[in-house]
């Protein structure tokens, strides 16, 4: 009898506090601090085929003009059409149809542009211009002005990924639009004059914490990896893994948003890996599957799959296979947050 009496005082102050704004937080910190990740996040896959026939299909109903952006968002079916693909990172798939362009804008956003098909595009960051051939990953730093045009006479089509979810979680959102249009325009001069292990002899650092390079081209990172893979061994959960960087600071490349590219040789199989940091994938090359928290997602090139964060991962090539993704480990490091777990404890996914 006491400890119903006791129960029914105790519901009655949770709802008299309520509503003065107040609740305990003995009912919720298992909620609140969990023992371990437990993202609402799940594994999940888009195949290319299907993502292009409803990307083409777009195209057809709706003008770049009247989108802006024309883009099909990926939606991860754990979060409930929020937009997002993991809990604080957006992806898209974008598509400029020849002739058209995508007008001057900037926000707070951090983003990257990872092309899946075609060549003949540009993407324009403050003026500087860089033509896009697939595999290449291009970054448009925040509250950069950028547009983006198709000169050439097929469709091209990319992944966008932006950090817009950490921006919103914060409340620090902005946005301009037509920007700029008298800026003389230059091709590719940020690569030529600060990716070749060199700097202008006057450079002086920012504090924006921003590359001064905005693409990395495939055909060098392709060049990386080969000469890897035949210099030293793989790593037994990554294969041979290179991170892009800010070559005047040796940090990411984006302040906010981890970006690899790795490559997985023939006959490899990766140990079980898990991190903090939900990761994008997108096939370049290669067919295999990966093994996700024992689930089994079988991909070819230009496919593009999650991991959550603290899922086991496997990847298993049929063959040699190239592997794009991103990441929040930018963001978790610099708040020192990141953990990771090479190896499973209990026994190896097949």
């Amino acid at each position: 009898m006491a400890t119903n009496v006791n129960e029914a005082k105790r519901q009655d102050f949770y709802q008299r506090i309520a509503a003065k704004g107040l609740t305990p937080l003995w009912l919720n910190m298992s909620a609140m601090v969990s023992r371990e990740p437990g993202s609402r996040c799940k594994p999940a896959i888009w195949h290319f085929e299907e993502i292009r026939a409803s990307i083409m299909e777009g195209g057809t109903l709706i003008t770049a003009q009247e989108a802006e952006r024309r883009v099909l968002m990926l939606e991860n079916p754990g979060l409930d059409q929020a937009h997002r693909i993991t809990n604080s990172l957006y992806a898209g798939i974008q598509l400029v149809m020849p002739g058209e362009t995508a007008p001057n804008h900037r926000h707070v956003a951090n983003a990257l542009r990872f092309i899946i098909e075609g060549t003949g595009a540009y993407t324009g960051v403050n003026g500087e211009r860089t033509t896009l051939h697939p595999g290449d990953f291009v970054v448009t730093p925040g509250w950069t002005w950028h547009e983006h045009g198709n000169n050439s006479a097929d469709p091209v089509i990319w992944m966008d990924g932006l950090d817009v979810h950490l921006v919103n979680l914060l409340d620090a959102s902005f946005m301009e639009g037509e920007g700029p249009e008298d800026v003389e325009v230059v091709e590719d001069l940020s690569y030529v004059s600060h990716g070749h292990n060199m700097l202008p002899v006057d450079y002086k650092r920012g504090t924006e914490g921003k590359s001064p390079i905005f693409n990395y081209p495939y055909s060098v990172t392709r060049d990386v990896l080969e000469k890897m893979s035949r210099s030293v061994a793989p790593d037994a959960c990554h294969g041979f893994k290179m991170r892009f960087i800010d070559p005047t600071t040796g940090d990411w490349a984006m302040p906010t948003i981890a970006v690899y590219m790795q490559l997985l040789p023939k006959g490899f199989v990766s140990q079980p890996y898990r991190s903090t940091d939900g990761t994008i994938f997108a096939v370049v090359e290669g067919t295999g599957h990966s093994v996700i928290a024992g689930q089994r997602f079988d991909w070819r090139e230009k496919d593009i799959f999650v991991v959550p964060s603290w899922h086991s991962v496997q990847h298993f090539p049929d063959n040699e296979a190239v592997l794009f993704s991103y990441s929040d480990r930018a963001t978790q490091e610099k708040l020192g947050f990141w953990r990771e777990q090479r190896g499973n404890r209990s026994g190896g996914d097949k």
